[in-house]
């Protein structure tokens, strides 16, 4: 059938669907590729609504032989929600928790449940599902279930497979089928009758039943001991259970059907087993060692003591936390250069009694000569140590170059006790082949998550990949260890499961596909039948991409192509609302992929490498994709990877416009502080008619147009000569917000400092550029930027800094302007930036120095929830704007935990963007605000912020510097 045809009965299709159908190339391309290598241009993408969806799939996929790939998070890294049939995206509408039983400890779950979301709703009923992913706050059951995923703390809770009690799934032929454990009548009475039930529990009793087969798996399966082991279908486990095995056991298919990677069946709901919360107290000891192999060594002693969970992170993973702003706070407990560290995890009642064990978990560390340092660190504390190894799969991805840590042989385990002498012939094999390494994961089970650095875009590269893969599988088959121990076999690792059980058992396996799958519509090419697994890559030789001529300079990541292939997909941005954070606000309110970094990553990606047209950027599709990123910068913070995609879309925006003109609106807020110039000489008559002008504009009918303030900030500065020298002299900066709408606010701050014996100075300097830069006009910005830096260059250093009071404006100076201006003042500007201070941190920092006494401020009591400015989050932090709003001793300052508000500057008065500016404010902001009562202050340094809160709550926010200023006594 050719493609177009495909496309018709695709859309026919659509009609029965309550869910969604996309056969659009955008959606396609964003499908393409998951965390993986792995790339393939799917039919279609559709999101069912329930299992009547599913059904409705599953038929016409069986009548028209086209395949079918499940798909929840796409945070997996074999390859296997990769494929050129129907994506079947359930994590959009089928995420429902059914139903909790607390006596018996279980929960029934639909697939697309995110594990963080489901154990924070299990936290108040002192449950939780124990196998954790470093995924956990963005992947789903059904994906856990598809992988049989482990985590960190697998050697005390498992596998998936270990806790799954019952399956309800779609078989290839459309039937419903409940799977869960059966006596050995129960099992019998399954295998008669004409079903295709009925001849899966026959095709694996005429399997299991035969001695030979018997023999075969018991000789070619991994160690039985181990705790991970994905190799295959778990044929080796149902050996165990009647009527092979002992009578007693119970015959359960969900040992099967967890880590099929949806070959089998289509899951529709899943039961659980649940268990109970751990003990008071969590300690972590974090033993730094010289060397990787002291570490491994290490583990054997650490395991006598019986940890929850041992994990260890190297030198090379730890050296690349050093760049990003938010895991660098969690390397708190880092001393000196470690070669490797191992995180031995403890959980018990009392602290004293995980100090004890540490004590003598040390000494003998000591007496064998391992480790030189032994931080223990607890509670919550020890939430940024896991968060800091939980990073490794996504900080691997800034090693700058071509040549990236990647996945391949990054899964593989053996038993603890070998592991020492396998690691040592895993590391022939590297020397062997000239390559180096990077090592984190599991230790305490045996397996390290191994990732040798190649270069994808190269042929040499590509043949290296597979040759690493061929020669450590037949290592692992020799040390009776699992090729996969928790991520799968996909189309990574399929090529090699003949090596790893054996030709024998491998027609087991296919016979039971056939079985279960005779057209082989569920994710064919996976376990199965896998082609070549250096083949349909993402990344090949074409994928350097053009020389693209940038405004911005994209050199630390070795060009533009660079910093877009920071992302490897590692959904990070996926994160929801009830998890927390900020990134990424749009794909929090909408749950749509394409609203995510990594969907307008990989869209770039294809365009840039592949576009036909002179300006690859000039794509309508781009266009729509970048649209509803509202710059907030988290990514450039959250995403371990740091990807910076409000930058990328800056960039991307210059030279669209470029091709299609500048919009007018976007003209107007782009030179809006232009226009104020001249509408603040009457801003009495603009505030009475600017909602008047609104829709022929384009701005949203319900959004209330700032007003300008009665006299600008500088006509203030300019009538109040500047106090005498009194402690220290600062420059403040008088950016365009504060300058014609909260000239009061500006007023204040300077009120503020003279109080607290600060003279204050504000310089010649243009406005900041923030509404051109987030607008895409950073040609005019870089123009900007350059004057600014050398109006200020020879007065900004550490004695005389510059702050400011609009965290957007002020932190350009840190973040945009040395990667925009010209390189003859790069330095220039990167000095600046070093001595650059939103307000809040200048006041807190001279606070904590003694510069001034706490008893200026006043001792009544208040209340305070701060709401903080994303790039604010980003760039600097909110504990600044906490602490200066602690000074007055009995304030009680706490923080909202919401992302993003929602305005964004502009984004949220564009009419096309107002209900989803006003679903991101909903998702926290504004319910926290509504419970609030009318004596709670709420403070919100952004300009953009305190109008959203206004419009969408009612309540009036106000600056940190005004609750401080009136707080003076």
């Amino acid at each position: 059938m050719a493609s177009e045809e495909y496309t018709g009965v695709l859309n026919n299709l659509g009609t029965f669907l309550e869910g969604d159908l996309f056969t659009d190339n955008s959606s396609r391309i964003i499908y393409s590729t998951d965390a993986s290598a792995y790339k393939e241009k799917p039919l279609a993408v559709i999101r069912p609504k329930n299992k009547s969806d599913i059904k409705k799939i599953v038929a016409f996929a069986s009548k028209y032989k086209i395949p079918i790939i499940p798909r929840t998070a796409g945070t997996s890294l074999a390859g296997q929600v990769v494929g050129n049939g129907i994506v079947v995206d359930v994590s959009k509408y089928m995420t429902n928790i059914i139903e909790v039983n607390e006596k018996e400890h279980w929960v029934r779950v639909e697939p697309g449940v995110v594990l963080d979301e489901l154990n924070k709703f299990l936290a108040p009923k002192g449950l939780f599902f124990g196998p954790e992913t470093s995924t956990s706050n963005r992947c789903m059951i059904g994906g856990m279930v598809g992988n049989n995923s482990c985590g960190a703390h697998s050697l005390i809770y498992g596998s998936t497979r270990d806790h799954t009690l019952e399956l309800n799934v779609i078989l290839s032929d459309g039937s419903e089928i409940t799977f869960k454990s059966l006596s050995l009548k129960e099992f019998n009475q399954k295998c008669e009758g004409d079903s295709l039930e009925n001849k899966i529990y026959k095709n694996i009793y005429n399997i299991l039943s035969v001695l030979k087969n018997q023999d075969e798996i018991k000789k070619q399966y991994p160690d039985k001991r181990l705790k991970r082991r994905n190799t295959g279908y778990a044929i080796d486990v149902l050996l165990d259970s009647a009527p092979f095995g002992k009578a007693d056991v119970p015959f359960n298919f969900c040992k099967l059907l967890a880590g099929s990677e949806g070959t089998l069946a289509f899951t529709t709901e899943i039961k659980l087993n649940l268990v109970p919360i751990p003990p008071k107290h969590i300690g972590l000891v974090c033993i730094h060692h010289f060397t990787l192999k002291e570490s491994y060594l290490a583990n054997l002693i650490a395991l006598k003591y019986n940890p929850t969970s041992i994990e260890l992170i190297d030198k090379a993973t730890l050296d690349l936390t050093k760049k990003n702003p938010k895991l660098k706070k969690n390397r708190f407990f880092i001393e000196g250069e470690p070669g490797a560290v191992l995180i031995v995890e403890f959980a018990k009642d009392t602290k004293e009694e995980i100090h004890e064990i540490a004590h003598k978990m040390e000494a003998e560390m000591r007496q064998n000569k391992f480790g030189y340092h032994f931080p223990v660190v607890f509670d919550s504390e020890s939430k940024k140590v896991w968060n800091l190894r939980k990073a490794g799969l996504g900080v691997l991805s800034t090693m700058p170059g071509n040549s990236k840590p990647v996945p391949v042989v990054e899964d593989t385990a053996v038993h603890p006790e070998v592991f020492p002498e396998y690691m040592t012939e895993f590391e022939k094999i590297l020397k062997k082949n000239n390559l180096t390494c990077v090592y984190y994961g599991h230790i305490a089970t045996g397996e390290l998550h191994l990732k040798p650095v190649l270069n994808l875009k190269s042929k040499e590269g590509v043949e290296l990949f597979h040759k690493i893969a061929l020669e450590t599988a037949h290592l692992v088959k020799r040390y009776k260890g699992s090729l996969s121990g928790e991520h799968g076999d996909g189309r990574l690792r399929g090529e090699f499961i003949p090596i790893m059980i054996g030709e024998h058992c491998y027609n087991l396996l296919k016979e039971i596909k056939n079985t279960w799958d005779p057209d082989h519509i569920f994710n064919p090419g996976k376990i199965t039948d896998t082609p070549p697994m250096n083949t349909s890559l993402r990344h090949s030789v074409k994928t350097t991409g053009r020389k693209t001529e940038t405004i911005f300079d994209f050199s630390k990541d070795l060009g533009l192509m660079g910093a877009i292939d920071k992302c490897e997909g590692s959904a990070d941005c996926r994160k929801s609302a009830i998890v927390g954070g900020t990134m990424c606000p749009s794909y929090m309110a909408s749950k749509n992929e394409n609203q995510t970094t990594r969907a307008r990553a990989n869209m770039l990606r294809e365009f840039l490498i592949n576009s036909p047209k002179n300006n690859p950027f000039n794509h309508k599709e781009l266009y729509e994709v970048l649209d509803k990123c509202i710059s907030c910068k988290a990514c450039k913070t959250e995403c371990p990877s740091s990807v910076d995609m409000a930058k990328l879309k800056a960039e991307f925006l210059q030279h669209y416009y470029d091709s299609n003109g500048i919009p007018l609106r976007t003209k107007l807020f782009a030179n809006l502080a232009y226009l104020n110039k001249y509408l603040s000489a009457t801003p009495r008559i603009y505030n009475t008619f600017s909602n008047l002008f609104k829709n022929s504009i384009g701005i949203a009918p319900k959004r209330n147009i700032p007003r300008l303030s009665k006299h600008t900030f500088q006509h203030y500065v300019k009538n109040h000569p500047p106090s005498p020298l009194l402690k220290r002299r600062v420059y403040l900066f008088a950016d365009e917000f504060t300058n014609y709408y909260d000239a009061e606010i500006g007023k204040k701050a300077i009120k503020l400092l003279n109080k607290l014996d600060y003279e204050v100075l504000v310089p010649k300097h243009m406005e900041s550029a923030r509404g051109y830069i987030s607008k895409g006009l950073i040609r005019t910005a870089k123009k900007i930027a350059e004057k600014n830096i050398l109006f200020l260059r020879d007065l900004i250093n550490e004695a005389t800094p510059l702050i400011g009071i609009e965290p957007s404006a002020i932190l350009a100076f840190r973040d945009e302007y040395p990667e925009l201006v010209d390189k003859s003042l790069r330095n220039d500007a990167e000095q600046i930036a070093k001595h650059t201070y939103i307000i809040d941190e200048f006041i807190s920092t001279e606070c904590a120095k003694g510069n001034f006494q706490r008893n200026a401020f006043t001792k009544e009591k208040k209340e305070i929830m701060v709401h903080g400015h994303c790039q604010q989050k980003a760039i600097a932090s909110v504990s600044s704007t906490l602490s200066m709003l602690s000074i007055p001793v009995n304030y009680s300052v706490k923080e909202i935990p919401s992302g993003c508000c929602g305005m964004a500057g502009s984004f949220g008065y564009e009419k096309e963007h107002y209900e989803l500016s006003m679903q991101i404010g909903e998702l926290v902001l504004f319910p926290a605000i509504r419970k609030l009562s009318e004596d709670t202050i709420i403070a919100a340094a952004g300009t953009s912020c305190r109008n959203q809160i206004s419009d969408g709550t009612g309540r009036i926010a106000k600056h940190p510097v005004e609750i401080l200023w009136e707080a003076l006594v």
